[in-house]
C-alpha cells in the first residue's frame, strides 16, 4: 500500500517535472534529489562515493569510535610513556655497557652480578626519566592542541617549552628558562623534519 502511494507520488512528481520542464528548463539539484530519492532517504553505510583515486566508503560507528580512542589525549600520553620507557631503557643499557662503574685505580674487579646490578639501575633510571618526559610532552602538546584547535608546529614548540621549563625548574629559575628554550628549539627542529 505504502509502496504504491510512494510510486504514485513519484509518478505525479515526474509529471509535474515534465510540465515544469515545458515551461522552464531550470531545476536545482536539491529539488531533483528530493524528487528522485526523497528527503528522508539516508545513504547506506557501504555506499561508494567516487573520489580522486579509488573508492571511498563511509566509516562505521565502530571505526569512528576506535579512531577517536587513538586520537584521545589519554592514549597519546600512555603511548608516549610506554615508548619513552622502552627508548630510555635501550639508551640506559647502552650507556651502562659503555661506562662501567669503577670506583678507582686500585678497585677490585667487579663480579658479573655487580655489573648486571649496575646495568639494571642505569637502565631503569634512564627508562623512568624518558617515560616521564614523554608523558609530560605528549599530555602538554595534546592539551595545547585541544585548546588552540589547530594542529601545527606551534603546539610542539609550546609543549617543549613547558616540558623543558618544568624539568629545568628543579635546578632553579635560570635552568628552567634554559631548559624551556632548549627543549622548545629541539621540539621545533624535530617537528620541522618530521612534517
Amino acid at each position: 500500500m505504502e509502496r504504491s502511494s510512494a510510486s504514485g507520488n513519484l509518478g505525479e512528481s515526474i509529471l509535474k517535472l515534465q510540465d515544469d520542464q515545458q515551461n522552464t528548463q531550470n531545476i536545482s539539484l536539491s529539488e531533483l534529489t528530493n524528487i528522485l530519492i526523497g528527503p528522508n532517504k539516508k545513504p547506506r553505510e557501504n555506499l561508494i562515493i567516487p573520489t580522486g583515486i579509488g573508492p571511498h566508503r563511509f566509516k562505521t560507528k565502530e571505526e569512528v569510535m576506535v579512531e577517536a580512542a587513538f586520537e584521545s589525549c589519554m592514549f597519546k600520553t600512555v603511548m608516549s610513556c610506554v615508548l619513552g620507557f622502552g627508548l630510555g631503557g635501550a639508551i640506559g643499557l647502552f650507556s651502562a655497557s659503555v661506562d662501567p662503574n669503577i670506583a678507582g685505580v686500585n678497585a677490585q674487579q667487579q663480579t658479573a652480578r655487580q655489573v648486571l646490578r649496575d646495568m639494571k639501575v642505569k637502565t631503569l633510571s634512564h627508562a623512568k626519566n624518558f617515560a616521564i618526559i614523554g608523558a609530560m610532552f605528549a599530555a602538554t602538546e595534546c592539551m595545547i592542541e585541544s585548546h588552540r584547535a589547530k594542529n601545527d608546529w606551534k603546539n610542539g614548540t609550546l609543549a617543549g617549552a613547558v616540558t623543558g621549563g618544568i624539568i629545568g625548574l628543579r635546578a632553579g629559575i635560570k635552568a628552567g628558562v634554559v631548559g624551556a628554550a632548549g627543549f622548545a628549539a629541539f621540539s621545533t627542529i624535530i617537528d620541522y623534519y618530521l612534517r
